[in-house]
């Protein structure tokens, strides 16, 4: 999967547009992607990444990062193996296009605020 783009509420990923966030996954991409706290990340909103298990996950807290990411969270993902990434969407899509560790890699995405 390669994100084509990325603008303030729209990505565009292998060709198809989403307006809604999204989870990339190595073979799809499910969207829309809704948190049970819609600015704030807890790893029952991951519960498919999990069951993925990826070696690094990527998220993307938004344009200007609305939303949150506990560190509880963070902790979670971690004691699962996982690596966490964390930053802006726009920061997130370049760190998944540029992802070159060889790991498996998976993206969760806030598009808007």
């Amino acid at each position: 999967m390669r994100i084509d783009s990325y603008t303030f509420g729209q990505i565009v990923i292998d060709g198809q547009k989403f307006t809604k966030d999204v989870i990339i996954f190595p073979d799809r991409v499910f969207s829309p992607w809704w948190r049970r706290e819609g600015h704030g990340l807890h790893p029952a909103d991951l519960e498919d990444v999990f069951k993925a298990a990826p070696g690094r996950v990527i998220i993307g807290t938004g344009a200007s990062g609305m939303m949150k990411v506990p560190s509880s969270t963070i902790i979670f993902l971690e004691e699962k193996g996982i690596d966490v990434w964390t930053g802006l969407t726009d920061a997130a899509v370049a760190a998944f296009n540029e992802e070159t560790s060889g790991k498996s890699v998976i993206a969760a995405l806030h598009l808007t605020c």
